[in-house]
């Protein structure tokens, strides 16, 4: 099947015949031999005087393309399989767990959080009253923070798995097909939880288990005669409830921060890496589409413009990031006394308002001065024991990026007015 480029105005974007016209002139064909075309990439290019897409397609001159078979329907059951413990329910924990089913293994998700119907009361505490649930909230849930950071699914790391077949499952729990094709695809907080919802369906159907409102407070530990090192053969749950399996993943996301005290205290090595902070920078949507349009407004064939930046400030990475035309700014706090935020997006993409991350690099020696800080000095009570303690090994040597992210997130709170409003400036 002929494969080429073509670039189509806004306007035919969604005409076929415009499409097969370009298509056959393009490949030097009759346009009454294209059998059928597929589309397989499309970009918005507006770096000209006029945006236009630019699309990539499979043209066939025998007959029309037929449906790849679904990837669903490869799946066994594994009721009775070997058991593999998750901790987290968000996206890395769900697709893990669908990966472990692929495998022929039997998933055991264990969530600190609340399925993703019920989240969305806590969801309206923090929005309407401020409130803090530490075990539900805009990362802690069914879905964790990528149900409510609306599902950009843009990346740069082509060699870490297949991006299409993570596209194509997502589709087939409910997501709009698009995404198989966009340059920068986008699903939409609206839309979501019910992908979510369909993926803990699929799970359990094959087999799998899904515990809501179970947080992890211990592991269980055995020590490997041949390899003289501990292992880990199960995990504790609300401090009572017993799951054992032939391995753990921790996919628990940034902000469990009594995770990481855990396993610093159970001496299961884990390493900090970098990562950026900064700020979040909102503006009216229709200037970004001005200015990333040439001045022309929008019209409703186009999308809501976005933008990407990147530079260099005294030798330090500065760069936007999770940037959400049409979007809104949310309150992404896991604990009370603190203030963070994210953006998202409806899928429609229709706020007035466009916002964007702006970040700058953190290395580790920036924070030097966190090293060996335990969690007392921040005024915070252990996690793991739930008491104030001056216990060595509550002190994170290797996880000062959590103590700092913390400092920073008190911080934000004690310049705001005491309620979940962030602190801003034009």
């Amino acid at each position: 099947m002929p494969e080429t480029e073509i670039r189509v105005l806004p306007l035919e974007i969604n005409d076929l015949s415009a499409i097969k016209i370009k298509a056959a002139d393009k490949l030097g064909i009759d346009v009454t031999d294209i059998k059928d075309i597929k589309i397989l990439r499309r970009s918005l290019d507006a770096r000209g005087k006029m945006p236009i897409y630019q699309l990539r397609v499979s043209v066939s001159t025998d007959a029309e393309f037929s449906p790849e078979p679904a990837l669903l329907s490869e799946l066994k059951n594994v009721e009775n399989a070997t058991r593999i413990i998750i901790i987290g329910a968000g996206p890395a924990g769900y697709f893990a767990a669908l990966e472990l089913i692929t495998l022929g293994m039997k998933p055991i998700i264990i969530e600190r959080g609340k399925d993703v119907q019920a989240r969305r009361r806590d969801l309206r505490a923090i929005q309407q009253f401020g409130i803090v649930n530490p075990n539900s909230n805009y990362c802690f849930g069914e879905g964790g923070a990528g149900t409510y950071s609306d599902g950009k699914l843009y990346t740069r790391s082509h060699k870490r798995g297949s991006i299409e077949k993570t596209l194509r499952l997502l589709v087939e729990h409910g997501a709009p097909a698009d995404i198989l094709i966009d340059a920068h695809p986008h699903i939409g907080s609206n839309k979501l939880p019910i992908v979510v919802q369909n993926m803990r369906e699929t799970i359990l159907k094959h087999g799998g288990e899904v515990h809501f409102d179970s947080c992890v407070t211990d592991f269980v530990l055995k020590t490997t005669t041949s390899l003289k090192n501990q292992e880990i053969i199960g995990v504790i749950v609300n401090g009572e409830k017993e799951f054992f399996g032939a391995a753990t993943i921790v996919a628990t996301g940034h902000s469990a921060r009594d995770i990481y005290a855990l396993l610093h205290k159970k001496n299961i090595l884990t390493e900090a890496k970098p990562f950026a902070l900064g700020i979040r920078i909102e503006h009216p949507q229709p200037l970004i589409d001005s200015i990333q349009y040439n001045g022309k407004e929008k019209n409703d064939v186009l999308p809501a413009a976005s933008y990407s930046l990147v530079c260099q400030v005294q030798e330090r990475g500065v760069f936007s990031f999770c940037m959400c035309p049409g979007g809104l700014v949310v309150p992404s706090a896991t604990s009370p006394g603190e203030i963070v935020v994210n953006g998202m997006s409806m899928s429609r993409r229709d706020s007035p308002f466009a916002n964007s991350g702006t970040v700058v690099a953190v290395e580790l020696e920036d924070i030097k001065k966190y090293l060996g800080i335990g969690y007392e000095v921040l005024g915070m009570r252990s996690e793991v024991s739930g008491k104030e303690s001056n216990n060595d090994n509550l002190i994170l040597k290797e996880h000062s990026t959590l103590i700092f992210q913390r400092h920073v997130e008190q911080n934000m709170f004690n310049a705001g007015d005491g309620s979940q409003k962030a602190p801003a400036q034009r």
